[in-house]
Order: C-alpha cells, then sequence, then structure tokens
C-alpha cells in the first residue's frame, strides 16, 4: 500500500502559504497538510489460508502514550477544521439545551406504600431520585441526588435506586469511566447513612430477595466485559466472600438477575443472539437452588411472567413471530405449554403486560406497534387508536397487577414524548405528562409522512420522513437520512426536541426501517443478518435513492448517519456508494468486523457470532470479509465524514474507528473532510449528563449545516 507523503512539521509553513488561497481552497488545504498521520507498524493476521495486512493494529494500545498523542492530535485537527463553525456550535447547543425544562420531573409512579418519581433542577446534569409516602401531598424523601455522587468525576453514571422489600434501603450502581463496570453502595433511605457494603467490579444489574438483606447482582467477566456470574451479598459482610449462585460457562451466552412484577420470584436469565434459558427460585427463599424453568435449546427463545398460580411465557417456540403461552407454576417444560394468543404469520408479538383482570399485548404489525386490551373474563378486546400515520408507542411501567389503569407512552415525529393513564373499563385517557417543549414549538408547524421504498428484489422499506411545514419538494432540501438495521432492533419514528435545530433550518430528517431490525416482522430480522447482512447495506441505499427520486434532496445536499451497528452501516454504505452523499457521520461505528469477531479477547466478541457469522468458518469469514468497512477501504473518492468514538467504550472499542480513519486517510484521493473526534473521558453513550452530551450533537449538526451552505454564525 502506498502512503501518501506528509511531514507534519512542515503544515505551519504551508498553512500561511495557504493563507494567500480563497476561504474554499484554504479549507481544503488545511484539511490536507494537517490531518495526523498514523505510524504503521504492519501485523500479519493469516486464517483459512488468507493473508491480510493490517497496518494500524497498533492502534490498539490503550495504554500508549504514543496512541493516546495520536488520537489526541486528531482531536485537534477535528477541532481546527470546524473552528469556523465554534459560533454555530455554541448556538446549537444553547439552542437545544433552552428547549429543555430545566427544572423537571418525571410522572410518579405508586409501588408498595411510595409514589417514586426522579426530578431535574436547573443548572444541574443529574437526576434527583425521590419518593413520597402515602400520597403526591406528602413530604418528599431524596432518596439518591446523582449530583452529589458525580462531583470530581469527568464521566458519571448511574443505574436507577433498587428499593429494598422493606423500603428502607436503596442499592444503587456508580461507574465514573464510561466502561459500563459499576460498582455497587447502599444508603439506608431511613436515616440517610451510607453502609459501608460496597460491591466492585459489577454490571449493576442486581435483585433483592424477600428478606430485605439478600442482593442477588451480576459480575462481569473483566477482559470481555460478558456478563457471566450471579453473586448473592448479605448486607453487612465482606463482598469479596459473596457466594457465587450461578455461572454462565458458555462463552456466548450472558445473564442477568431479576425480580418478577409477581415479586414470588427471583430470575436468572441466560441469554444469546438465538437462545435464552430461565432459571427461578421462591424470593423468600434465597438460600434455596434455582431450578430451570426449559431447558436451553438452539433456536428457542423465551421469556417469562409469573401470575398467581401460573407462567406465562413469550416465546418463539414453533411460532417466527413469537405466541405466549400459560403452564403451571410446576410443570414449566414446553411440553406443559398451552396458547394463549397464537402465532400469527403477519403480527409480531414483542411484549405482554399482566394485570388481574386484563392482558395489554403489545405488537407490531406492518412496521407499527399497536397495543391490544384483552379482558381476561370475556375475552372481549380492543386496539388503542393513536391518530399519526408513523409513531412510537410502548408499554410503561406498571408495578400493580391490581388495577385497570395502563400507563403507557407515546411519542412521533411531531409529538413530543407522552406518559399516558389508559383506563382499560371505560377506554378513557389522560395525559399525565408530555415533554415541554421550552420557546415557540408548535407541532402544527411540522408534517410527518411513512414512505416505502422499494429494492431490485422487490422488498418495500418503510421510511418515516419529518419536515417542516412549507418545503416544497423541488429536490433542493438538505436532508439527513438515519439507519441502525441489527440485532432485531427496530427504530420507531420518535421525537426529537434538538432534531427542531435542523428541522428548523430547512432540513428534511428521515429514519431507514430497513431489513436486520424488526420492523416487519422476525423475517425482517432474520434477512438482515449472517450471510444476508448486505440487504441491510443495500435498503439503506435504496432508500436514500428513493428520497432523492420522490423530490426531497438532491445528492449534494443528502446526507447519512448511524451509530455503532449504525455506524458499519456507514462504513459499508460509503464503501457501496460513496458518490451518494455530501456527508456522512458514524458515531462509535463497528468497521473492524472482521478482527473484531476473530478476536475472543474483545469484549462481546462470542456472543456475536449468530449476528453476523463465526470467521472461523471459511463461509462466514469470506462473507464478513466483502463487506467489512476497514478491509474494503479503497483509493477512490470518499464523502465528508465525521466519525465519534469514546476511550473507555466497551461496546465498540475506540481503535476500529480510529484504525477506519488512518487507513481512509492513506486511501481515499478526494479532498473532503475527515474528521476524527474521541472523547477521552466517555464510553459507548458518549458524555455523560443531561447537557453535556449536547456538546457532540452540536458539533455534528455544525459539520452538516456548514456542508449544506448554512453560513449562519460562522467565523469566516
Amino acid at each position: 500500500m502506498k502512503m501518501k507523503k506528509q511531514n507534519w512539521f512542515l503544515g505551519a509553513v504551508l498553512l500561511i502559504f495557504a493563507a494567500c488561497q480563497s476561504e474554499t481552497d484554504k479549507k481544503v488545504l488545511k484539511a490536507e497538510v494537517s490531518a495526523p498521520k498514523a505510524k504503521k507498524e504492519a501485523k500479519e493476521l493469516t486464517i483459512h489460508g488468507h493473508s491480510r495486512i493490517d497496518n494500524y493494529y497498533w492502534l490498539r494500545n490503550r495504554e500508549s502514550e504514543e496512541v493516546l498523542d495520536y488520537l489526541k492530535n486528531e482531536n485537534e485537527h477535528t477541532k481546527s477544521q470546524l473552528e469556523h463553525t465554534e459560533a454555530l456550535q455554541e448556538k446549537l447547543f444553547e439552542e437545544i439545551k433552552g428547549r429543555i425544562k430545566e427544572n423537571d420531573e418525571s410522572v410518579p409512579y405508586k409501588l408498595d406504600d411510595y409514589y417514586y418519581y426522579t426530578r431535574y433542577e436547573e443548572g444541574l446534569e443529574y437526576p434527583i431520585y425521590c419518593r413520597k409516602k402515602g400520597s403526591l401531598e406528602a413530604e418528599e424523601e431524596i432518596m439518591i441526588n446523582a449530583n452529589k455522587l458525580a462531583e470530581g468525576h469527568e464521566f458519571f453514571s448511574m443505574r436507577s435506586v433498587n428499593v429494598s422489600p422493606q423500603q428502607n434501603l436503596g442499592a444503587f450502581a456508580v461507574d465514573t469511566v464510561g466502561r459500563r463496570i459499576y460498582t455497587i453502595r447502599f444508603k439506608n433511605l431511613e436515616t440517610g447513612e451510607i453502609l459501608k457494603d460496597e460491591i466492585p467490579a459489577v454490571t449493576g444489574n442486581m435483585a433483592w430477595a424477600n428478606d430485605n438483606k439478600s442482593l442477588f447482582y451480576t459480575r462481569q467477566d473483566q477482559e470481555t466485559l460478558r456478563s457471566n456470574k450471579i453473586y448473592k451479598h448479605i448486607l453487612g459482610t465482606d463482598s469479596s466472600k459473596d457466594e457465587l449462585i450461578y455461572e454462565e460457562k458458555d462463552e456466548t451466552f450472558g445473564c442477568y438477575v431479576y425480580k418478577t412484577k409477581s415479586k414470588e420470584y427471583l430470575v436468572i436469565g441466560s441469554y444469546s443472539t438465538l437462545s435464552t434459558e430461565n432459571r427461578i427460585l421462591k424470593a423468600d427463599n434465597p438460600k434455596g437452588k434455582f431450578k430451570i424453568i426449559q431447558p436451553r435449546e438452539r433456536d428457542l427463545e423465551y421469556s417469562i411472567n409469573h401470575f398467581e398460580d401460573k407462567f406465562y411465557i413469550l416465546t418463539n417456540y414453533k411460532a417466527k413471530n413469537f405466541k405466549l403461552v400459560e403452564c403451571p407454576v410446576n410443570k414449566t417444560t414446553k411440553e406443559n405449554w398451552k396458547d394463549v394468543i397464537a402465532h400469527r404469520d403477519k403480527v409480531l408479538l414483542e411484549n405482554v403486560e399482566i394485570f388481574k383482570n386484563f392482558l395489554v399485548v403489545d405488537e407490531r404489525k406492518e412496521g407499527l406497534t399497536q397495543l391490544r386490551i384483552i379482558n381476561w373474563k370475556d375475552k372481549s378486546e380492543h386496539y388503542l387508536d393513536f391518530g399519526e400515520p408513523t409513531y412510537t408507542a410502548y408499554i410503561s411501567y406498571n408495578p400493580d397487577f391490581n388495577t385497570q389503569e395502563l400507563r403507557y407512552g407515546y411519542s412521533s415525529m411531531t409529538t413530543p414524548n407522552s406518559t399516558f393513564d389508559y383506563n382499560m373499563v371505560s377506554r378513557e385517557k389522560e395525559l399525565k405528562k408530555q415533554t415541554e417543549v421550552v420557546g415557540d414549538f408548535d407541532p402544527a408547524n411540522y408534517v410527518s409522512e411513512r414512505l416505502f421504498a422499494t429494492t431490485s428484489d422487490g422488498t418495500k422499506i418503510p421510511m418515516s420522513i419529518v419536515y417542516r411545514k412549507g418545503i416544497k419538494k423541488d429536490g433542493a432540501n438538505p436532508t439527513l437520512i438515519y439507519g441502525y438495521g441489527s440485532y432485531g432492533n427496530s427504530i420507531d419514528a420518535y421525537f426529537s426536541s434538538s432534531r427542531l435545530s435542523l428541522l428548523d433550518r430547512g432540513f428534511v430528517f428521515a429514519i431507514a426501517h430497513i431489513r436486520g431490525g424488526q420492523e416487519m416482522g422476525r423475517h425482517w430480522y432474520e434477512d438482515g443478518k449472517l450471510l444476508k447482512k448486505k440487504n441491510t447495506f443495500t435498503d439503506f441505499i435504496t432508500c436514500s435513492e428513493h428520497l432523492i427520486k420522490e423530490g426531497y434532496t438532491n445528492k449534494d445536499k443528502l446526507f447519512a448517519m448511524g451509530g455503532s451497528a449504525g455506524g458499519l452501516l456507514m462504513g459499508a454504505v460509503v464503501n457501496m456508494r460513496p458518490d451518494l452523499y455530501r456527508g456522512v457521520i458514524a458515531a462509535v461505528p463497528f468497521v473492524d468486523v472482521i478482527t473484531t469477531m476473530l478476536d475472543e479477547s474483545i469484549p462481546l466478541t462470542t456472543g456475536e457470532y449468530d449476528e453476523w457469522g463465526n470467521p472461523n468458518d471459511k463461509e462466514y469469514y469470506d462473507y464478513i470479509l466483502s463487506y467489512s468497512p476497514y478491509d474494503n477501504v479503497e483509493a477512490k473518492d470518499y464523502p465528508n465524514m465525521l466519525v465519534t468514538t469514546g476511550l473507555h467504550d466497551s461496546q465498540v472499542q475506540y481503535w476500529e474507528p480510529a484504525k477506519w480513519v488512518a487507513k481512509l486517510r492513506e486511501l481515499k484521493t478526494d479532498d473532503n473532510l475527515l474528521l476524527l473526534h474521541t472523547n477521552m473521558e466517555a464510553g459507548h453513550g458518549g458524555a455523560s449528563g443531561r447537557f453535556k452530551r449536547f456538546k457532540e450533537t452540536a458539533m455534528e449538526y455544525a459539520f452538516i449545516l456548514d456542508l449544506a451552505g448554512h453560513k449562519e454564525e460562522m467565523d469566516m
């Protein structure tokens, strides 16, 4: 491979020369001379008789000063290239932040004797966890103020307070690095005392036994970060002596623990991409042994709910789109399963919520979520009507069996997130809260649509679109298309107040509901994984072309964005159709697929074989190699690109985007922007805090607004 010659020390001299050029030429020349070049220390990787030379393998060393300096230099380069947008970035940040009501709180829910809620105070980044005893008029008790715990930390993440059965203790988990490795602490909620008990190096997943002193929790392998062990901690004892309750020895599985809604059972769930297994123990008997509900089988998935003398099981057993079955609590294996809701070819069953008199079913038909209410006694049923062409609806937290009120959430691309209580008897709904968008926001000023783009194999791909009322479909609108398309995760049409900063500047925003998700049923997922993964990429390209064909935009004003597995999507798409986009944002992108999937020491690898394939098998190796973005970078023109990552990312290691950018710098033949931004204090989710994370959003928006030709607030 031929590397472009460049001497960093010539940069200053050449930039002086560049000052004589036009503003456009100056930006191009600055990009050419200021971008850091990665040192080549090649590593040969050989498998199946095939050798690959990886020139940037050395970037994997997180402890190396040379690597850290390289990442910092990339950050400086990004900052210099976006320097003329800094005023716009600040304006966007303040604009986005200004839409958020700073003094705010969640809708309270009742659990046992208390009403629980979280609230935010003006100027503070993190939530305050509160409760009131008996009624909403009672005196507030602050359980945990996360802002105080976060003091002195650049990054802070906290799992919600897990209240003990007697409601006098709270367990909470804190991560101050961003690698999703938590420490569990305990607080006496009556006295305010933080207990001496401390459990380090855990996932943050936990469940109390009913004795009010035994806490079951999950620990991960510290190298691969696979959740693989369940321990039991007894309050007042040394956590280093905690009892190992269960170990998941299959490297393709992870595990977790929870308590059923009935509070009668503790459940240990084991999971892989295509198989699950559950173990139960009476929560009143924390010293007992867990019993398997149904032994794991390849391609058999199930999850359990408990009510009275039965388990209600959501499963794909002889049901691709899942069905609901029931069984006695003492006869739980699959031969005892009896259908409650049978399998349907065109309806995906995603979730259920059980009440004493009603069953609520969360199902997906033709790409849209539906909430179906069934009366247990007379079997009558009805659906909630949401009244918009594309939206997000979901069952919220409903801890009480003995109620006729269903709490659910709703939003759309024009409707802010809303919490409703729905009376399943009278069929009346009450809006408990709609997230306030501070300022002059009016949903009537925006239009949402649902379109379908047809692929070369005849598949119709749905898209959700939103834009400000009044735009013309003359092909001249700047447009951002977003996609994900992996793990069966469905990306529904959701509201974003930050997105208004684009819409109000004339942008069209589109979500491509591509294969690899589960929007159109289980087959949608299966047609976008393993040896059919390329459907995900071609679907996205088809949706992009459809937006141009229908007059929303053109190639010079079309932008694409995706993160994590959606970042893989971005990498594959720019290799396949680099001419189609003016700019691309790839957030924490999974782009070095083949190398990562061959390295079992990297977090999450072994559990991913059923999603991508195991490259130790030559058939999968060849297929993955044919689309892996890092391995398919070529000497050709690429669009303007902004790539983001986090140094402590536990999901997609920072070196994947770093290596990808380095290789693109080496081979690409254009003068377009190629920027890498590494958050040196964060992980996969980016910056922590309520507002701080919008700094990166503002940077991303400024990047595409600048390319789209917006000159507002630019430092030229």
